[in-house]
């Protein structure tokens, strides 16, 4: 039973039987793949089917009222979601093009192929747009198979219906939902697998070229400068923009001043974002039944280790109150630590908390490692330049740049292209390429 925030029954979620997760995967691999044209055509309708129509009785509102129920997280972000997905779904053949390496262009030697036919993805709830991944893979001429994720099964029905209605042959997409024994089995069955997970999961599947594995993002600002007001709503925003959710928003920020007062004005900001139910148009924060809230919290506790969540002043000191049923809202944190190597910096939560700590000239790139993104704001050119050559940070933003993450072209810890498609020479009779 697939329950909302609140506690409410939304929707009865049959689940897939290991079996049948390799049977499907095996019929799955002799579905014919669709020329590129076909799949653009399909691509850009099931876009708009997915923001316009109403599927199987549940029309756009309805898809965003019950996947903020279900999943947590501010209605407005599935608003903003269909919106990015009616738009970007017309651009995806474009996009995966531009994944393409520049020799196996055309009148090249060489021909860029699938690595396989079945790709198997475990996904995750935290933020609906995430599934753009594996529509890549479509793009690319992959059949698809998802293990939808516990808290939004939802998105990617709608979206598996939106595609078959578009004409997608129904061969070459399956919704798995289940627990981790049908993950496991679909990682396995899948000639390829695209997973989302926390640090255990990067560490089981890590060195096993079959898998991508999406971790945690573990985001940062680096600020090497003053502080003004614009700056601070800057980065309450990269904080706190869609309820803190996305592996994109900002979880730590480091500084050369004074980071202590840039902790006391960061928390006074995040105070003022509003208490309210995730159905509600103004809310701006994330959502959990309250025995999850807590955990949530005492995890935070303990990564803390003693430093100070400066967030306690505010709202009574609660920072899981209840709106709704038994809905808490996750307040934000913000924690002051007085080192940069704090072990509480590799911590991820799914709501806005953010580690403020002091950094050094001295220290240079060291403290931002292990990175999905890192924004670096007034500082030295060569400190951004040695960012680029860092293997562990996978994108780099120069300056202030909001909303950043929108840009459809910008590879998520690399492209996927790179992963699902391989090059192979070519070369014909006559000693040419055609």
């Amino acid at each position: 039973m697939l329950r909302s925030v609140t506690g409410e029954a939304l929707a009865t979620v049959h689940e897939a039987p290991p079996l049948l997760t390799r049977l499907t995967a095996k019929a799955m691999r002799t579905a014919p793949e669709p020329g590129f044209e076909e799949l653009a055509t399909v691509l850009a309708e099931a876009g708009r089917i997915f923001a316009t129509e109403t599927i199987a009785g549940q029309t756009p509102d309805d898809y965003c009222r019950l996947q903020a129920l279900a999943s947590g997280v501010p209605v407005g972000v599935p608003r903003r979601t269909v919106a990015r997905l009616e738009h970007e779904c017309g651009l995806l053949p474009d996009v995966v093009g531009e994944h393409r390496p520049v020799g196996a262009a055309s009148n090249r030697p060489a021909r860029w192929v699938r690595r396989g036919s079945v790709l198997g993805v475990v996904a995750p709830s935290n933020h609906p747009s995430t599934h753009l991944g594996w529509l890549k893979a479509v793009a690319l001429g992959y059949g698809v198979a998802v293990r939808p994720g516990a808290r939004d099964p939802i998105t990617p029905l709608r979206l598996v219906r939106a595609l078959l209605r578009a004409g997608l042959p129904a061969r070459l997409l399956s919704l798995l939902p289940g627990p981790h024994p049908t993950a496991d089995t679909l990682i396995t069955a899948a000639d390829l697998a695209l997973v989302y997970g926390g640090e255990d999961t990067v560490a089981r599947l890590r060195g096993d070229g079959r898998v991508l594995v999406h971790g945690p993002g573990r985001s940062k600002i680096l600020v090497d400068g003053p502080v003004d007001d614009g700056l601070l709503d800057y980065l309450v925003g990269e904080i706190a923009e869609d309820g803190g959710v996305r592996c994109t928003n900002t979880s730590v920020v480091l500084t050369s001043g004074d980071h202590r007062a840039l902790a006391a004005a960061l928390a006074e900001r995040l105070a003022a974002l509003p208490v309210l139910p995730v159905t509600d148009p103004d809310a701006a924060l994330p959502a959990r039944p309250l025995k999850e809230a807590l955990a949530l919290r005492q995890a935070l506790t303990a990564a803390a280790g003693g430093a100070p969540d400066l967030m306690e002043t505010y709202g009574d000191g609660d920072p899981t109150p209840l709106v709704d049923g038994d809905a808490a809202v996750l307040r934000p944190a913000v924690v002051r630590v007085d080192r940069s190597d704090h072990p509480g910096l590799r911590s991820e939560l799914p709501f806005p908390c953010v580690w403020v700590a002091p950094w050094h000239a001295a220290e240079g790139i060291a403290p931002l490692r292990d990175s999905l993104v890192v924004t670096l704001i007034g500082t030295d050119p060569a400190l951004t330049d040695e960012a680029l050559r860092t293997p562990s940070i996978r994108t780099v933003v120069h300056g202030r740049a909001p909303g950043w993450w929108r840009d459809p072209y910008l590879p998520h810890e690399g492209y996927i292209g790179q992963f699902l498609r391989d090059v192979s020479g070519y070369v014909t009779s006559d000693g040419r390429s055609e």
